[in-house]
């Protein structure tokens, strides 16, 4: 007498693998991964005008001041070492150096979740990459957002709609043109056609009174 047994999956594996699902879709539900920082991530200012670096952050928590911490850097380019001259730490502290004195400013609203500067008397070697750090605990993620800013001489010449007008105007004024000739051509050759259909019929009818007339 043979006995089989039969391999039984224990009653408490799929317990657990119910739990560790739970616990991978509520951890990333959990608050806590929800900074993020908005910016204009290229930006032209004119030179000798003033500029605001625009940047806000959004948050799952209110501002805490006393937990809140921001920092502005500036790097002439990506292999550069940045340089701080904003900082946030129970207050707004600002860094001067060498090249920028005096000429930066806070303009933001910690309330509102605004932490934007600007520069005044905007210079052609303020061109370069601001990067606005921001961190807001107990979200565990520090925000970062990345401007280049791009100094220009001069504005733009302005776009002259005038000539933008008459261009659409003689294409549009040919376009009708073009159209109104197919549709005339459509009808002389559909009128041809009925031409030669009739014409065909007619003969066809005298062809046909013929052979009658001649039995």
């Amino acid at each position: 007498m043979s006995l089989t047994f039969q391999r039984r999956t224990p009653r408490w594996k799929p317990v657990v693998s119910v739990c560790v699902a739970g616990l991978v879709i509520l951890s990333a539900a959990l608050p806590g991964f929800c900074m993020d920082v908005l910016v204009a991530h290229q930006l032209n200012a004119l030179n000798g005008s003033t500029v605001k670096l625009s940047c806000t952050f959004t948050s799952c928590y209110k501002v805490d001041n006393s937990k809140f911490a921001m920092n502005w850097t500036y790097q002439e380019t990506v292999n550069d070492t940045a340089t701080m001259f904003m900082t946030y730490k129970n207050r707004m502290t600002l860094l001067r150096t060498d090249k920028f004195e005096d000429r930066v400013e806070f303009v933001g609203n910690l309330e509102r979740n605004d932490v934007s500067v600007s520069i005044s008397d905007v210079q052609l070697s303020d061109e370069g990459i601001y990067n606005c750090y921001v961190r807001n605990p107990p979200d565990r993620v520090q925000g970062h957002g990345i401007i280049n800013l791009v100094v220009i001489t001069e504005m733009p010449p302005p776009r002259d709609s005038t000539i933008a007008v008459a261009v659409g105007a003689t294409v549009g004024g040919a376009l009708a043109v073009l159209i109104l000739s197919m549709v005339v051509l459509k009808c002389i050759r559909r009128q041809r056609k009925q031409e030669l259909i009739s014409d065909e019929q007619k003969m066809e009818e005298d062809k046909m009174e013929g052979d009658g007339g001649a039995e």
